[in-house]
């Protein structure tokens, strides 16, 4: 049997009742993509699995990402990102959900339960012995982001950390966020016109309810692990002085579980570094060009895992 059958065969056993629709093989001992599809409460749900080939199978760290609004599915995210060639090094899965209709459920109430497509996915992999139920990563980008956050203050039982890219945390849920002791990203623009850096209404396609500031959506999670007040600062050499933002890398100290603020002053609704994707006609700022953000993540992975 060759390697890309014996991947074949294997994921079709990853998720009771899943089909698996190959998509993409590579060359074998690079790494497979393939979609999953599950049904969580009714519905038919997907997300586009990339796997590193490697001799040896073992759970390894796996990392969610969740798509914006404007990307609307999880294999754009992964095309617009880039972090699977940094992940490869690693052994490390990825994994991109897709939201209904191109939009997630950020807030709770009526309309799909999007924590609970992730607990149930996440869990399959666990199961299936692909997942270190110890090293599950939720990252989310813009609405993703929100979702990411949502989850990380409610029900991330079963992540070892959450990250959050040009997002903020809806203040409907500032009250109620509780989370656990666990690694946690937070990446914003100080000039991001669709989700402030400092707070105030967000402007983006479904999402347009009041979001807190960078400090106060870092708060609970600083709390939650016991960090103290002093952080160190990196600044990212200005590579690109055209470009009207710097990048500055804040470690908070003292804390159980890494904790990073990652703040792109003058940066807009963008990913540092990634090329920049208009919302839907919106401005979105400043696009910032002396980092890359799939980097910065790889890294926090890395780095939370020591």
């Amino acid at each position: 049997m060759t390697p890309w059958s014996k991947c074949r065969a294997r994921l079709a056993g990853l998720l009771l009742a899943s089909v698996v629709v190959p998509l993409l093989a590579s060359a074998p001992a690079v790494a497979f993509t393939g979609r999953l599809n599950i049904e969580v409460a009714g519905q038919k749900r997907s997300a586009v699995f990339v796997e590193p080939e490697r001799l040896k199978r073992s759970p390894r760290t796996v990392v969610m990402v969740l798509h914006g609004a404007s990307n609307g599915s999880g294999r754009r995210t992964q095309t617009n990102l880039g972090l699977d060639e940094l992940l490869r090094s690693s052994g490390a899965v990825a994994v991109y959900p897709d939201s209904i209709d191109g939009g997630w459920n950020v807030t709770g109430g009526a309309g799909p339960d999007d924590p609970a497509f992730l607990r149930a996915l996440a869990a399959r992999l666990v199961a299936d012995g692909v997942a270190d139920r110890g090293k599950i990563f939720l990252i989310g980008v813009s609405t993703g982001g929100m979702l990411a956050l949502r989850i990380g203050c409610q029900s991330s039982d079963y992540l070892a950390g959450v990250g959050a890219l040009i997002a903020g945390l809806p203040n409907s849920l500032v009250a109620s966020c509780k989370p656990p002791p666990l690694a946690f990203f937070l990446m914003n623009g100080t000039a991001n016109p669709l989700a402030p850096y400092q707070g105030g209404p967000a402007k983006l396609a479904g999402f347009k309810e009041e979001i807190a500031s960078a400090e106060a959506t870092l708060a609970p999670f600083a709390a939650a692990n016991e960090c103290s007040a002093q952080r160190s600062t990196r600044e990212f050499t200005d590579r690109d002085p055209t470009d009207g933002s710097r990048v500055v890398l804040e470690r908070l100290l003292g804390c159980k579980h890494l904790v990073e603020l990652v703040r792109v002053e003058g940066g807009g609704h963008t990913l540092p570094g990634r090329p920049a994707r208009s919302d839907r006609g919106q401005t979105v700022g400043a696009q910032n060009r002396d980092v890359n953000v799939s980097r910065l993540i790889a890294e926090f992975l890395r780095q939370s895992q020591r």
